[in-house]
């Protein structure tokens, strides 16, 4: 398989990847950062999971702190794509977190329809601080323990 081949070619719904192949495909030291980060603030390992969703098919990972959604990673050519749900009693919050985030992450927030449910922030992990961003809105969420 090369790497021009997408995610969803490589490994259809009857081909699970391992984490390795996870890690080859995103290629990138934010990836693995990442998942430690989650690791050690909330206790979250990855579960892989198929995703017959038509906007973002295939698997992905998702990470939850106990019974509570953190996050779903997604897997791009170089980078992953992280989900973060801000929820509407947070959106207050945000804001004043997003006075201290990048200009990708506002313009991103600001482009992001704001629905009952929230709002679902596609955060693509291609900078250290737009990592930073996304662990500043995931403590909405759910606080990491070392805070």
């Amino acid at each position: 398989m090369t790497d021009a081949m997408t995610w969803t070619q490589q490994f259809p719904l009857n081909r699970q990847p391992a984490m390795e192949d996870v890690d080859r495909f995103a290629d990138n030291p934010l990836w693995p950062e990442f998942r430690q980060y989650l690791k050690d603030a909330y206790g979250a390992e990855p579960r892989m999971e198929f995703s017959r969703c038509g906007l973002e098919p295939g698997w992905n990972l998702k990470f939850k702190k106990g019974s509570k959604a953190l996050t779903t990673v997604y897997l791009r050519p170089g980078y992953v794509t992280a989900m973060i749900s801000v929820a509407p009693k947070d959106e207050a919050a945000a804001e004043g977190i997003l006075l201290t985030c990048t200009e990708a992450t506002r313009s991103l927030y600001r482009r992001t329809a704001s629905s009952k449910m929230g709002r679902w922030l596609m955060m693509d992990l291609t900078a250290p601080e737009i990592l930073e961003d996304a662990k500043a809105l995931l403590a909405l969420r759910s606080k990491p323990a070392n805070q």
